[in-house]
This record gives structure tokens, C-alpha cells and sequence, in this order.
């Protein structure tokens, strides 16, 4: 019977190639199969099912009680084995493939069945910028096509490059196996120019899928929808799949491209639409209310692949609440500083001063461009990984300015060849290289060090080759990997910003000012898989953006940890909101795509909130430790208890009444480069649990170390002195001046300072139980006195001395999980971008015809 119930099975599953399980199980039926066998059959189908939906990775939110019908790749199947037999010969690892085909059989899953007669499908896939989500899209539509989804369009961003590129992709991957199968009205060099006859692309006589890879321009897609129109006929029996790569640009919130998106998908009777993109923030801000592209559907977050460089690989990140800050990196130094006074030589003040501009090759710049040169040897030597070798330079998005760079840098690159054997050139070189690679040891990426002799060598040959390529949209040559190894110095802007992948792109020259999140995110081309050089890229760029890009590193582990956590709720697309913390000088997105946010509730129960940007002026010191001093001796008169460790130099004044945290607040400046520690927003939080019963007591405790161990005691009070700690300062090459940021100062274990038992060795759940249980009602601050020169230990070679005027009080708050909703607090903390010069996306590319 065993037999005889896998091959009425596998005759159910052939029936789901044309009919939705409903239909399929009604043809059983009409077939004479016995009810209580089209239960097994069932059965087993609801088991395949089942398994599909609750995989654990990806993480995905879904719709209520969405439907999976399907099961994954089948035998039969044409197009995903074609897919997966290129990437085996291509070198990827078994882990990685198997990753690919559950990830992708996810996505597939949260589709519509395609004989459905009707639906309308919106989703979003979240990756990493460079991070293979067009290997996963492609992979979708192969496995859609596999199920006999119909036609595919791919919107694949603003630029011709992206487009070409991901034309050729998908030709390699999906047409080029199976070229019989499909029809496209695309090509590599022709954007969708309208066919004669649409129709016949969609009749019962023509059996291909149709693949159309078209920019988002205002006037292709205007052709692209009345072509479809043409066909209207024949759409109701063509389901469809439309892949919006770059999801947050040009989507969101346009004129023209949005509406002319949402035409498309309503002349579809059956289609699905999905977004990809690395930075979601414009699309998890739509209204999911309006007729819009808000994925009511399912969002699927893709797990980082292995071996991808990602923002805090090279920024490092600050620790969030609930971390131990030990845990988080600080980067590789892989940064290098460009100062202030080069911006002038290497971009215009202002758009008027672009025509005509020209630039100089400063210090930095040339430094940039010798590293490239040298790296490009070192990876011959190595002679492994990407063949080709790419260096961007960005500092503007004005045409005329990447056009100004290609004399003074072929003249560059002729010095450079010319210099040779020149002995000062020579050791210029050598000590550019000694450096580089003792600041990032190659045998951490198991790398063997390149000796300066053996790429020495390969410098003639390097140099030949290196082409210096301005590419924009006016370009007339363009970046083409297409025709064997490249090395290349590519100047430009937003063609080579947005989805485009920098084969073997190694140096980076970058010092294009942003004002959005998203912006900023995608601008990171060097973000991606560095097979066989990880240890050798760099990123010239100014401590201002390096600054951001950590900020941003952080805002993204935080708000892919929303995402995650969403994920594992009860919850739905259309009932998660993703927080999304604010920088002072950062824009989340552009303006108009914020026009459906909200200002959320800010919340600080159960979190950790700590200071870690601090003025060095003396000053302003001073007014924050008079304040912790007038705190601690008020907190010992008032105290219902006071614990004294001094040989742990630890104390905890108990009980203490809130009136004095908030006069302590009043008093001590937190920076403004922290809003989110805002004293206002924390001060207004606590009024407002007090005034529903909470937190009106206080733990106050003052961390350091025993009095004789460290650089020095210092006294809050009598009785109450302990040795001041060490907390280095991030060390930046041209730092702001009166200010340190030294990313963490409270510990895991100083969260449990207060509480009973032993708290070292609790992790952080197991702390916040601990809270819950022991002090529900208290809240806890945590003092902390910092050396004013705090050496960084020998270990740690991405910091420098704290160098303060005075000795810095931090300050460490520790808050109980909120009851209810009488927990929030609303303050509105908007970006002053009066003093920044930014360049904001040009979008002039969504019109031109």
C-alpha cells in the first residue's frame, strides 16, 4: 500500500502544477481515489507544508492564516537545478547552496498558488547591501517559473548600468540553460521597447515565460503598461511575479514611478509583488492603510551570509541595551582619515562652483591610489579569488566634477610608472605597504602576508593595465567586466551607488556628505564578499562619515533585531511598526517618504541607557561632577540603606526617592550627539511612571575600582570613594575637538549591582528577570569616575587616551520592564541640517525619456 500511496502522491503533486491543492484534491476525487486515501495524500501535503512554514530561518512575519502551497523543488523542475548547477560550478559551498534554496523555497512558499484566479501580492525581502539578493530573486524566479508562473518583471533600478547588469544575470542564470523556455522583451543593450503583437506573448499557443528587466524611468515604464494593455485579453491566464530590486528608491513616495507601478500591477489580474532591498526604512514607513506597495503581505529578513562584510565589520557598532558591551567590536582598522581641509580640493563648495572645477591630488587621495595599486599586486601574487580589481572615487554626484578627475589622475598613474625605480618613490611605497598590513593581520582572514618583493614585481604590470573610468550617465564608457580581468579607478556618483556590483572592489575614496539613512547604506559599495583579499580593503573617508556609518552600523543591528523579534511574536505585516533610532545630522529617509510616519512612543522600560559621548572641556566636566556630588550626598541622607564594598570599589545607596534622580537629571548635560539620551525625555519618562506608581524609588550606586588600584581615587562624597576607571576614547585621526566618544561604559555586571545574590555571571534575560522579580518598581543609577587620561591598554589599537581637561562622571541608567501602556513619552527629535553640506539623491534619471 506503501507503494501504491507515494505514486498516487506523486500524481497529486503533477495535479498541483495546473490546479491549487483545493482543485487538485477535487481531481483525486473525479479520478476514483478512495477518501480515505486523498486524507493521506492530504496529510503528507499538510506535513511538506507544514515543514515549509515554520522554518526557522528565515525569519519571516506573514499574513494571518496565509496559505503555503508550496513544498519546494520537485524533479521535474526545469529551471532552479539549471540555477543551482551554475553557482556549484561557480565555487559555492554546499552550506551556502543549501541556505540559497531554503531561503528562496520560503519566499516562493508566501506566493500565491499561480492558478489562483485572482490575487495581489505584496512583500518584502530584506538583505545586506552586496549580499546576493540578486542570486536570491533570481532563484525566486526560477522557482516560480518551475510552477508555472508566467511572466516576470524585474524593475532593477534607476540606472542603465544595474539594469545591463542585472539583464546579463539573468540571462546567465535562467534563459541561457533553457533558451527555448523563455521570451524576452528585454536585452542586454535595449531597455523594453514596445513588441508587435503582445498578445501572442501571452496566448495558450505560446508556452515560454516571458522576462522583461526594465529601469525605473517614468517613460519605459509608460510604454511597458501600455503594451500590457494591448494583451488584456489574454493577462487573466498569465500570473505574474514582479521583483522590485532597490525596493526603497524610486518606489516610495514618487510622482511618477509609484503610480505607474501600482498601474502595472492593477492591469495583472494575478500578481505578486516583492521588494528587495538592504535598507527598508521608506518601505516599513508607507501607510499600510493607502492603496500603496506596503508589504501586507510578508516581510522575510535573509540571514548575512557567510563571509559577507557588512557596516560594523569595518565601523564596528555601540553596544545596545541589552548587550555586553565586551562582546561588540570596535571594526577593523580598515578606515582611513581624509581631513577637512582636503574636501575643498576634491569637490566644489556648492553646484555652481562644479562647472570648471578642478580638482587636486592631495596627500590622502594619492596615498588611496597607491594602496590600490599595491593591492592589485598583492592579489596577483595571491592569485585567487575575483580576477578583476576595482577602486571607486566618489565625491560628488555632479557629472562635470567626476569628468574633472580624469586628467590629474592619468597623471597620477604615469608618475606612478615612472617612479618605479626611483629610490624615495620606492620607499614610499614600501612603508605605505609595511604599515597597512600590520594594522590588519592577513592570517585572521587565514591570508598569507604579501611580502613588498613579491608584488614589487607585478607593480610594471599593473600600472599597464589600470584604466582610469569616469561613470556616470553620460558617460560613454562605462565599467564592463564582461570582457576578462579589469582594473580599474572608477569615478562616479549615483551610477555606481545603487545596486551595482564593483567587481574585486578593494579602495574606496569617499567623501560624498548624505543626508538620509538609506542614502548613506547604499552608498556602501565595499560592502560584500572579498574572497582571497579580505584582509586588504580600505576606505578613505572623513571621521565625520566614519561616524555615521557607526551610528548607522548600529541602527541597523537594532532595527533587523526589531525585525527578528517581531518575527518570533504573534504578530503580522500589518501589526509591527520597526523602531528606528535618529541621528542629529541624519535624515531616516527622504522627507517624503517619512510623510506617513509617526513619532513612536519612546519607551524605556527594561532598557539600558548609557552615556559614551562626552566633552573634554573643562567646564562642562566640572558642571556634570558638581552634579553627581550633590546627587550622592543627597542620596546617603535620604537612603533607606547603604551598602559599602569598598574593596570591590562599589557602593549602592538603596531607596532613594526619585525627586533627587530628577534634580540630578536637571543638572548633568548629556551631548548632543546622543538625543536618544536626551536628560528632558529620560526625566519626562520617569514623571510620568511615578505618576502611576512606579519608579519613585531609586537604587543610586557609584562603580570604580578598590581605592590604591588605578590611575587615582576619586570622592563623591564622605565615605563614598572609590579608584577612578579607565574608559580610551575611539582613536580618529582628526578628531572633533572637545569631544570623546569611548562607544561603551557600563558592563553586564554593573546592571546587577543592586540586586541580590551573585550577578556576575548572569547573562542579560536572566538580569531582567532577576529585576522583574527582585525590584519591579526601582529604578537604578549607576555613577561612574572616569580617568581624565585613561590610557587604552596595549591590546586595544583602535583607541587613544580619553585626554579630557578634567575627570568625566558617567552615568549608567538601568530601568524595570513597564506595565501597561503608562510607560511612553513622546518627544519629537528632528535633524538640523542647516550647518551640513549634503548631496541628496538625484532622481533626474525617473523622467528622462
Amino acid at each position: 500500500m506503501s507503494d501504491e500511496l507515494d505514486q498516487m502522491y506523486d500524481t497529486f503533486k503533477a495535479l498541483l502544477e495546473s490546479f491549487t491543492p483545493a482543485e487538485a484534491v477535487k481531481r483525486l476525487e473525479l479520478i476514483g481515489v478512495q477518501p480515505e486515501n486523498i486524507e493521506r495524500i492530504r496529510g503528507r501535503h499538510e506535513e511538506a507544508m507544514l515543514a515549509i512554514r515554520e522554518m526557522e530561518r528565515p525569519l519571516s512575519v506573514v499574513q494571518d492564516n496565509r496559505d503555503t502551497w508550496y513544498t519546494g523543488p520537485q524533479p521535474r523542475d526545469k529551471f532552479w537545478p539549471a540555477v543551482r548547477t551554475l553557482l556549484e560550478k561557480d565555487g559555492w559551498s554546499k552550506s551556502s547552496l543549501e541556505g540559497l534554496d531554503r531561503s528562496s523555497t520560503r519566499v516562493v512558499s508566501l506566493l500565491e498558488h499561480p492558478k489562483q484566479r485572482h490575487f495581489d501580492t505584496r512583500g518584502l525581502v530584506v538583505g545586506f547591501v552586496q549580499s546576493g539578493k540578486t542570486t536570491n530573486f533570481t532563484s525566486v524566479i526560477a522557482k516560480a517559473a518551475d510552477r508555472k508562473y508566467k511572466l516576470f518583471i524585474v524593475l532593477a533600478g534607476i540606472h542603465n548600468g544595474l539594469r545591463r547588469q542585472t539583464q546579463a544575470r539573468l540571462i546567465q542564470q535562467l534563459v541561457d540553460p533553457n533558451p527555448t523556455m523563455w521570451s524576452q522583451i528585454t536585452g542586454l543593450d535595449a531597455d523594453f521597447t514596445p513588441k508587435d503583437n503582445p498578445a501572442s506573448f501571452f496566448g495558450n499557443s505560446n508556452r515560454t515565460h516571458v522576462l522583461c528587466v526594465v529601469k525605473k524611468n517614468a517613460t519605459v515604464l509608460r510604454k511597458l503598461a501600455k503594451w500590457l494593455q494591448g494583451a488584456a485579453d489574454y493577462l487573466q491566464d498569465a500570473p505574474a511575479l514582479i521583483i522590485d530590486d532597490e525596493a526603497d528608491q524610486a518606489t516610495v513616495a514618487t510622482k511618477s514611478i509609484n503610480p505607474l507601478i501600482l498601474d502595472i500591477m492593477g492591469s495583472l489580474p494575478r500578481c505578486a509583488y516583492i521588494g528587495y532591498t538592504a535598507s527598508p526604512f521608506a518601505n516599513l514607513l508607507i501607510d499600510p492603510a493607502a492603496d500603496d506597495l506596503y508589504p501586507k503581505d510578508f516581510v522575510v529578513n535573509l540571514d548575512k551570509p557567510e563571509g559577507h562584510f557588512g557596516t560594523e565589520v569595518l565601523f564596528g557598532r555601540y553596544a545596545l541595551e541589552d548587550e555586553n558591551p565586551s562582546d561588540v567590536d570596535d571594526g577593523y582598522d580598515m578606515i582611513r582619515s581624509v581631513p577637512l581641509e582636503d574636501l575643498e580640493c576634491v569637490r566644489p563648495e556648492t553646484k555652481q562652483d562644479a562647472e570648471g572645477f578642478e580638482p587636486l591630488i592631495t596627500d590622502t587621495l594619492r596615498e588611496a591610489v597607491e594602496y590600490f595599486l599595491l593591492v592589485t599586486a598583492a592579489r596577483r601574487v595571491r592569485g585567487t579569488g575575483n580576477p578583476h580589481s576595482t577602486m571607486l572615487i566618489h565625491t560628488s554626484v555632479n557629472t562635470a566634477v567626476h569628468n574633472s578627475f580624469e586628467r590629474p589622475l592619468k597623471q597620477l598613474l604615469r608618475r606612478a610608472a615612472e617612479q618605479l625605480q626611483d629610490p624615495a618613490a620606492v620607499k614610499r611605497l614600501r612603508f605605505l605597504w609595511e604599515r597597512e598590513t600590520a594594522k590588519v593581520a592577513a592570517v585572521e582572514f587565514g591570508e598569507t602576508k604579501v611580502e613588498f618583493e613579491d608584488l614589487r614585481a607585478e607593480l610594471p604590470g599593473v600600472l599597464e593595465s589600470c584604466r582610469v573610468i569616469m561613470d556616470n550617465s553620460s558617460s560613454e564608457v562605462r565599467l564592463d567586466y564582461e570582457m576578462g580581468p579589469v582594473v580599474a579607478i572608477a569615478v562616479g556618483g549615483n551610477t555606481l551607488s545603487r545596486g551595482l556590483t564593483l567587481e574585486g572592489l578593494s579602495v574606496s575614496y569617499f567623501v560624498r556628505s548624505v543626508s538620509a539613512y538609506d542614502t548613506l547604506l547604499q552608498m556602501g559599495r565595499w560592502f560584500g564578499f572579498r574572497k582571497g583579499y579580505a584582509d586588504l580593503p580600505r576606505i578613505w573617508m572623513t571621521d565625520e562619515l566614519s561616524e555615521w556609518f557607526r551610528h548607522l552600523a548600529t541602527v541597523e543591528t537594532e532595527m533587523r533585531r526589531d525585525i527578528e523579534l517581531y518575527m518570533t511574536q504573534d504578530v503580522t505585516p500589518l501589526t509591527f511598526a520597526v523602531r528606528v533610532r535618529t541621528h542629529p545630522s541624519l535624515r531616516v529617509t527622504a522627507a517624503a517618504k517619512m510623510k506617513d510616519a509617526v513619532t513612536a512612543a519612546s519607551s524605556f522600560g527594561g532598557q539600558r541607557v548609557q552615556t559614551h559621548y562626552f566633552s573634554t572641556d573643562k567646564d562642562w566636566l566640572r558642571r556634570n561632577t558638581q552634579a553627581a556630588k550633590e546627587l550622592v550626598e543627597s542620596a546617603r541622607k535620604h537612603a533607606l540603606k547603604v551598602e559599602e564594598r569598598p574593596e570591590d570599589g562599589r557602593y549602592v545607596l538603596r531607596d532613594v526617592p526619585h525627586d533627587l534622580v530628577l534634580e540630578f537629571l536637571a543638572q548633568y548635560r548629556v551631548h548632543e550627539k546622543a538625543p536618544e539620551h536626551d536628560t528632558d525625555l529620560l526625566a519626562g519618562y520617569i514623571r510620568k511612571r511615578a505618576r502611576n506608581g512606579s519608579l519613585l524609588r531609586w537604587n543610586v550606586a557609584v562603580v570604580g575600582n578598590p581605592v590604591g588600584k588605578g590611575p587615582g581615587a576619586f570622592a563623591f562624597a564622605p565615605g563614598v570613594e572609590v579608584g577612578r576607571v579607565v574608559r580610551a576614547r575611539l582613536d580618529v585621526p582628526n578628531p572633533t575637538p572637545d569631544l570623546a566618544d569611548i562607544k561603551t561604559l557600563m558592563s553586564r555586571r554593573d546592571a546587577a549591582v543592586d540586586l541580590e545574590g551573585e550577578g556576575a555571571g548572569l547573562d542579560e534575560n536572566a538580569i531582567r528577570a532577576e529585576r522583574n522579580r527582585q525590584l519591579p518598581e526601582h529604578g537604578l543609577l549607576v555613577l561612574y569616575p572616569i580617568d581624565a587620561l585613561s590610557e587604552p591598554a596595549p591590546s586595544r589599537n583602535r583607541r587613544a587616551p580619553l585626554a579630557a581637561e578634567d575627570h568625566v562622571v558617567g552615568v549608567g541608567l538601568v530601568f524595570p520592564d513597564a506595565v501597561g501602556g503608562d510607560s511612553t513619552v513622546e518627544k519629537y527629535i528632528s535633524a538640523n541640517l542647516s550647518g551640513v553640506r549634503i548631496e541628496d539623491e538625484d532622481l533626474s534619471a525617473l523622467e528622462a525619456e
